[in-house]
């Protein structure tokens, strides 16, 4: 068997000095291919570069005809080339001429060659392109020259990362990883947005690719893995994971598993021993398994793809010395966020003056991060597959929220054509704002009242722009989010009658403190629960804890001094906890009174209807609640025994469905009898065909986003309710396969304005 001149090593130190050169891309790659030839004792090496509309071209090469370059085109899976591209894996032929696949370029010269060894060019499982060295006589190629190859396939892929390659491209052409990209996803917040990528976790960017001394990274390696195994150990010796059993935990061992996988970490080392770089080494493998496991399609082989991708992200991120997310830092102008998913603090995290629009590879319509980008305005497209492994930061990305679309690199016509929609819609806002003093009456001259959802001091001038009605629901838990510390009472109180003078003589329902579940405070301490959706949350926490609610009462009762004050209180189960709730604000209106303090001219006290069980006791809470309000989202996962945050859930049951119809229409008749006033707040109400169902359900107050009140106004000044009533009780006494197609079919016949 041959033996390269020098052995690998030599080949990177070679590879170094040649990378540092100030020369043009074409000089550089000419040279590493004479290079890659001389060490590994090969008649040629080539390399292919994957072009947008996935084709290869060759680049560079030694050994073959160089009036090829830039002219030889083979596509996916045609010749050994685009075979190695399309099944990411190397191919070490002895004679290449006998393999099927094989196909004569005759524009090349290669016909005289017998031995063949092409690598993939990767980054993120994907293919860029392909490097290949090739010799006369039959070989088979060492172990030690197939590692050195993709070695070099790394330096390549970051050249071609980088852009450096782009300039060598024919005009008109891109090459695969610039080339534009429509992708589609699931519409969670509606609006448009132009801008750049900035990825929540950034991809940790491998710059020292080879090793000055392979021994110091191989105690780097060790050092960041033990490290990545502790924080894994610690996490599963939580006496709630330890203890609590359940799916939960089979992921968290897997998870372990994978940390502590020999084979894993043996592969990185060999990547290190051929001179890379601890963070190279793991680049690479990760690289090689993202390109095996993304191409199966066994659902469960792909998802360990995420434990993998997210364990070789935090051993990058343990060697680098890195921690957080981008938020933490300084936002560029005109960001749009990428991430696989993120909570609602870390989404408040961003400066919301350059925050234009977020990306979830994952996440949840219903997600509380969901609630507070369309409290906050940001168009949101979610479950984007794969979106993490083609976008870079500072990539030109649009998010059309309406449409579930997101395009990354976008030609300039797809740019201009949304630069004309985002004109449209300022136009059809217009109109909106025209109906802003329109009172929101039907066809038939029914009267309902349209409230919006707040919890920022960003909100509150929305109340007058879209001619709301008033507050249905004010989310009291985000300035307990944004803060460091517990907000003191004073604080509280300040910001609370903020809200109040706001909204002027219109309505504001305070929503008492709704924390726990995805909605963690940092300086709460809270222990980890199996199942956090279904534990102690809202008026649990607040029952157990009641100094936290005492305080929040004190506030709310002195910030509305002189006017109404109306509170709910969330994931209320039975009476007993509301009478508790109840108790404490009469305790603290008692304690204001001893005190001369002025206090409301009237107090209202709620319950959101969110546990089935209270469905079932509402003749017993009528004679002492002053009102009722419906949170459909809430609702909808425990009557769906549906996790909101579960991303794998989101799609498979429509909260547009009978059961749900039926309960709210139950739950509307009981608050009917019992002459307590009802609403209703939750994603449910942010859309103009569902509002128009839950019109026809019998509601006459909801609750939405602000930027639904103009649409779901519209929709109602044109809707006949009584024949949208008489179609619904059709429909849940003889339940068609679809609700949602024929709600929409039902206003298509009858010129509704759902604005789809």
């Amino acid at each position: 068997m041959r033996s390269s001149i020098g052995g690998p090593r030599v080949m990177l130190r070679r590879l170094r000095e040649t990378m540092a050169e100030p020369v043009t891309a074409q000089e550089r790659l000419d040279r590493i291919v004479v290079l890659v030839a001389a060490n590994m004792v090969a008649e040629v090496c080539s390399v292919y570069v994957m072009r947008g509309d996935s084709s290869l071209e060759l680049f560079a090469t030694e050994g073959l005809n160089r009036e090829a370059v830039h002219k030889t085109t083979m596509t996916v899976g045609q010749g050994l080339v685009g075979v190695i591209a399309r099944e990411a894996q190397a191919l070490n032929l002895p004679d290449a001429q006998s393999h099927p696949a094989f196909a004569y370029f005759p524009e090349t010269g290669e016909e005289i060659y017998q031995s063949f060894l092409g690598v993939p060019i990767l980054r993120g499982g994907q293919t860029l392109g392909v490097i290949v060295v090739q010799n006369m006589a039959p070989r088979t190629y060492s172990e030690e020259e197939v590692e050195a190859l993709q070695t070099i396939a790394i330096v390549l892929a970051e050249m071609i990362a980088s852009g450096e390659l782009q300039t060598l491209a024919r005009p008109g052409t891109e090459l695969a990883l610039q080339r534009p990209q429509q992708l589609m996803g699931r519409s969670f917040a509606d609006g448009i947005a132009l801008g750049h990528v900035v990825m929540h976790e950034p991809r940790v960017r491998v710059t020292q690719l080879i090793a000055e001394d392979s021994s110091a990274e191989l105690e780097r390696l060790d050092a960041a893995l033990e490290s990545l195994k502790s924080s894994v150990d610690t996490l599963m010796q939580h006496p709630a994971i330890r203890d609590g059993g359940g799916d939960h935990v089979d992921v968290l061992e897997s998870y372990r598993m994978f940390a502590r996988d020999r084979g894993w970490a043996r592969r990185i080392r060999e990547a290190i021993n051929t001179g890379l770089t601890a963070e190279a080494a793991v680049e690479r493998v990760q690289n090689d398994s993202r390109a095996q496991l993304i191409r199966q399609t066994d659902p469960y082989v792909r998802e360990r793809l995420h434990d993998l991708d997210d364990l070789a992200n935090r051993l990058l991120r343990e060697l680098v010395g890195w921690s957080g997310h981008a938020g933490s830092g300084q936002l560029p102008q005109s960001a749009i966020v990428v991430a696989r998913n993120m909570g609602p603090a870390e989404l408040l995290d961003y400066d919301r003056a350059n925050l234009r629009g977020l990306v979830l590879e994952e996440g949840s319509p219903t997600a509380h991060v969901i609630i507070v980008a369309r409290a906050l305005g940001i168009p949101c497209v979610g479950q984007v597959d794969g979106v993490l492994d083609l976008v870079r930061t500072g990539d030109a990305i649009i998010v059309d929220g309406g449409a579930a679309e997101v395009h990354v690199r976008p030609a300039s016509d797809v740019e201009n054509s949304y630069v004309d929609k985002v004109r449209m819609r300022a136009k059809r806002q217009e109109r909106y704002q025209e109906l802003r003093d329109v009172p929101t009456r039907t066809k038939d001259g029914v009267d309902l009242t349209l409230m919006m959802n707040a919890g920022l001091g960003v909100d509150l001038p929305h109340v007058e722009e879209t001619g709301a009605a008033g507050i249905g629901l004010f989310r009291t838990e985000l300035q307990f989010m944004l803060a460091t510390r517990f907000p003191r009472i004073g604080e509280q109180e300040a910001f609370y009658r903020t809200v109040l003078e706001s909204a002027g003589d219109k309505p504001v329902v305070f929503r008492a403190l709704d924390i726990g579940g995805d909605k963690i405070l940092p300086y709460l301490r809270q222990d980890e629960e199996p199942n956090p959706a279904l534990g102690w949350r809202a008026i649990r926490i607040a029952l157990d804890r009641p100094a936290l609610l005492k305080a929040q009462m004190r506030a709310l009762l002195r910030a509305a001094s002189g006017r109404k004050l109306s509170v709910m209180f969330p994931m209320v189960t039975e009476v007993a906890e509301f009478d508790a709730a109840r108790a404490i604000v009469e305790e603290e209106t008692e304690r204001l009174r001893k005190f001369g303090r002025k206090l409301p001219t009237s107090i209202d006290l709620g319950v959101m209807v969110e546990v089935p069980a209270l469905i079932w006791q509402i003749d017993e809470l009528a004679s002492k609640a002053d009102f009722l309000s419906i949170g459909s989202n809430d609702l909808f996962q425990f009557v769906y025994a549906v996790d909101r945050e579960n991303a794998r859930m989101a799609q498979r049951f429509d909260q547009l469905s009978v059961p749900m119809l039926r309960i709210i229409k139950t739950v509307n008749e009981a608050a009917e009898s019992n002459g307590i006033p009802l609403s209703l707040c939750g994603e449910l109400a942010s859309h103009p065909l569902t509002a128009m169902a839950l019109a026809a359900a019998g509601l006459r107050t909801i609750s939405m986003a602000a930027a639904a009140v103009g649409p779901v106004k519209a929709m109602l000044l044109s809707l006949d309710l009584e024949k949208a009533s008489a179609f619904l009780e059709e429909a849940l006494d003889n339940p068609p396969k679809d609700l949602r197609k024929a709600m929409i079919g039902f206003a298509r016949d009858n010129q509704v304005d759902l604005d789809i």
